[in-house]
C-alpha cells in the first residue's frame, strides 16, 4: 500500500514567503489526484515535498505511512521538460535508472523492452531524443518512470511544453496507462480540462499561501456516466457532467483570482 499524506503542512521560503498554509490532503493507494490552482499557489511545492526535494517548515508529508526525508526509489518524478540524455538512445534513457539500481542486464533488457512496447515506440528503441517529436520524448520520460516500478508517480505539468494536439494524444495515452498499470499519482497542472479528464479526484488550491479549498470526486461521476466508453477525449469533454465539473472548478479559480486582486 502506498498512499501520500500531507498533514497540516506549512512551507515558507527564506522565512518570508509562505507558499503553503496548513495543507491537508491524502492520495490513496493507486489513486490519481490532480492539483489545480493559480500560478504561485504552491502546487509544485506540494509535489516537491512529496518527492523529498524540499522539507516542510511544519507538519508532515508521508508516503506509504513513512515520513518523507528525501528522494527514494518508491517515487518517480516526471517533469514538464523531458530531461532526456541527448547522447543516449530511447532504450538507454529508459534503462538508466535500472542500471543505477544494479539490475542484471537480462532483466534490464526485458523491462526496457516491455516499457518501449507499452508506449508504442518499438521502432524507435535505437533513436536519439533529437530524432523524436515532443510527444515521443515525453512518452520516453514517462516510460523511464514506469520502468522503475515505483509505488508513487509524481508528475509536474508533464504535458505543459507540448502543442495542443500532441497534448491531447498524451492525455489519452496516460489514461490508457493509468487504467492498465495503475500507480499512486500526484499530478500538477494548470489545465482544468486536463485535471478533470485524467484524475480520480481534483484538489483545488487557494491563492498563496496555498491551502486546499475543495476536492471534487471525479471518479464516481466518471464511472456513473461511463466516460471510459467514449472513443475520444473530445467526446468526454462534450458530456454534460464533464462541462459541469469544468465550470465549477473555473468559477472556484476565478473567485480566488478576484479575491487576490481585491
Amino acid at each position: 500500500m502506498s498512499s501520500i499524506r500531507f498533514e497540516n503542512v506549512d512551507k515558507a521560503f527564506g522565512g518570508a514567503v509562505k507558499a503553503l498554509d496548513g495543507v491537508d490532503l491524502t492520495v490513496a493507494d493507486r489513486e490519481f489526484v490532480a492539483i489545480v490552482g493559480a500560478s504561485g499557489c504552491g502546487k509544485t511545492t506540494c509535489l516537491r515535498l512529496a518527492a523529498g526535494f524540499e522539507a516542510p517548515t511544519s507538519g508532515r508529508v508521508l508516503v506509504g505511512g513513512q515520513a518523507v526525508h528525501g528522494p527514494g526509489p518508491d517515487r518517480a518524478v516526471v517533469f514538464q521538460q523531458f530531461a532526456l540524455f541527448p547522447w543516449k538512445t530511447v532504450a538507454q534513457n529508459i534503462a538508466f535508472g535500472l542500471r543505477n539500481q544494479g539490475l542484471p542486464t537480462p532483466e534490464t533488457r526485458e523491462r526496457v523492452s516491455a516499457a518501449i512496447a507499452m508506449i508504442g515506440l518499438d521502432a524507435y528503441a535505437d533513436a536519439y531524443p533529437h530524432q523524436l517529436s515532443g510527444g515521443m520524448q515525453q512518452r520516453v520520460a514517462i516510460a523511464r518512470a514506469y520502468v522503475l516500478e515505483p509505488e508513487v508517480l509524481l508528475m509536474d505539468e508533464p504535458f505543459g511544453a507540448l502543442d495542443a494536439q500532441t497534448r491531447v494524444v498524451m492525455q489519452e495515452e496516460l489514461v490508457r496507462l493509468a487504467r492498465k498499470n495503475p500507480r499512486t499519482v500526484l499530478f500538477i497542472t494548470h489545465g482544468v480540462e486536463e485535471a478533470v479528464y485524467l484524475a480520480d479526484r481534483v484538489a483545488v488550491m487557494t491563492r498563496r499561501p496555498g491551502r486546499i479549498k475543495e476536492i471534487l470526486d471525479i471518479k464516481a461521476i466518471r464511472e456513473a456516466e461511463r466516460w471510459d466508453e467514449c472513443a475520444r477525449i473530445e467526446d468526454v469533454m462534450d458530456l454534460e457532467s464533464f462541462v459541469h465539473l469544468r465550470t465549477h472548478i473555473w468559477k472556484s479559480l476565478r473567485e480566488e483570482k478576484s479575491q487576490a486582486a481585491a
